[in-house]
């Protein structure tokens, strides 16, 4: 069963086509890589499902419903969370403030402590820092409080967009288990938007390529990890 479904789906940015009728669906319990050059339509992709820009056309179905006039807030009460490139955390809030303000859509306050728990298993570096400054952690400890706080939020969809930019190769693959690990733990279903291929395509289940706003091409991530066309464009070899 799919838990998001993007048919046809249109972004411009005035005059310019940055999504040009892009199809792709996301199963429950799935990672779901996409992949593709600079300015080839990725994060606004992911801009357009969470509500943060706005799709022209076409439809995104989460969970069956039609969301691309929702809100973007009652996307994220719905169960959509959209870990954002760049972090975006609040650098002059603390580490716990910064995950408090991940959980403000969540309707029953009961599940609160329990998220919160969750979230220092996976990263107990952000205990270990919770009265510190968000701005003054590390890039790989600011990347765990961004996945962090989007976890707060009690997910069904989990969207990263480049959660490896910047780090260090240690610091990747320690991001990249934790991601796995949260997706068999939780169920949680991810949507991935990473430019380097190789780690991304080794964790996903699929994997679709995008170029110039549309969708090139579509597959197993293990297939893709051995395409010759995707070895050459995204791979290095």
């Amino acid at each position: 069963m799919s838990i998001l479904e993007l048919n046809d789906l249109c972004v411009n940015y005035g005059e310019v086509k940055a999504l040009q009728g892009i199809s792709l669906t996301i199963n429950e319990g799935e990672i779901v890589t996409l992949l593709g050059a600079n300015g080839a339509g990725k994060t606004s992709t992911l801009q357009a499902i969470s509500g943060t820009i706005e799709a022209q056309s076409g439809t995104i179905l989460f969970a069956g419903q039609d969301i691309r006039k929702m809100p973007a807030h009652q996307r994220v009460e719905n169960g959509l969370a959209h870990s954002p490139e760049g972090r975006r955390i609040f650098p002059d809030l603390t580490v716990f403030e910064n995950l408090d303000m991940g959980a403000y859509a969540l309707g029953d306050k009961g599940d609160y402590a329990e998220l919160l728990d969750k979230v220092y298993d996976y990263f107990p570096i952000l205990k270990e820092r919770g009265k510190q400054k968000g701005g003054t952690l590390s890039g790989g400890e600011q990347q765990m409080l961004s996945v962090g706080r989007a976890l707060m939020s009690k997910p069904r969809l989990l969207m990263l967009d480049e959660p490896s930019l910047g780090l260090a190769p240690l610091i990747v693959d320690k991001i990249f288990d934790i991601i796995k690990q949260i997706n068999e733990d939780e169920n949680v279903s991810i949507f991935l938007v990473e430019q380097n291929a190789n780690e991304a395509l080794q964790y996903a289940h699929r994997a679709y390529i995008i170029e110039n706003g549309k969708i090139h091409i579509s597959g197993d991530a293990s297939d893709l990890l051995n395409d010759e066309r995707v070895k050459e464009a995204y791979l290095g070899s």
